[in-house]
């Protein structure tokens, strides 16, 4: 399974420039926890950082920063770290889980924007996964008790 599959397509995003109170609008806007800041290269949106309620509560509004002064850019994390399309769960999950972070910006070969990958997204494929290996158990326990029914008058032998 490879990240494309799962990820969510339709990213909100922003520039560098984008002060504090509109990240905020943006998220309860949208109602999303997070905003990819992309440069454009080529016209095409490339991330350079993300930025997430929890960066607006803890770097913001706990150290009472002048909201109207601070920018995305400000805010973001760099380096950011991206997992590409074409990658597996167990990838997202090797960067997630060596960097600390709940959400990957999903790129494409190229280095442009295509999707963002949460830890929940995850966790919901691996769930439904789960649930449908624990449905061959009793698939299998009838197919065990057919073949050992005993053989039908149409199926003996020199009858």
């Amino acid at each position: 399974m490879v990240i494309s599959e799962i990820c969510t397509r339709e990213v909100v995003t922003c520039s560098r420039a984008t002060g504090v109170r509109e990240l905020a609008q943006l998220m309860r806007d949208r109602h999303v926890g997070d905003v990819v800041v992309v440069d454009r290269r080529d016209g095409s949106p490339v991330p350079v950082g993300i930025v997430t309620d929890r960066d607006l509560v803890v770097r913001v509004l706990a150290k009472d920063l002048d909201i109207d002064a601070a920018t995305a850019g400000d805010l973001m994390g760099e380096p950011i770290t991206t997992v590409f399309d074409t990658e597996g769960i167990d990838d997202a999950i090797w960067h997630m889980r060596s960097r600390g972070i709940r959400r990957l910006p999903v790129v494409d070969a190229h280095g442009g924007l295509c999707g963002v990958v949460t830890m929940d997204d995850i966790a919901a494929r691996l769930a439904t996964d789960l649930a449908d290996m624990v449905r061959i158990v009793p698939g299998q326990g009838r197919r065990e008790r057919l073949a050992l029914e005993p053989l039908g008058s149409e199926r003996r032998v020199g009858g």
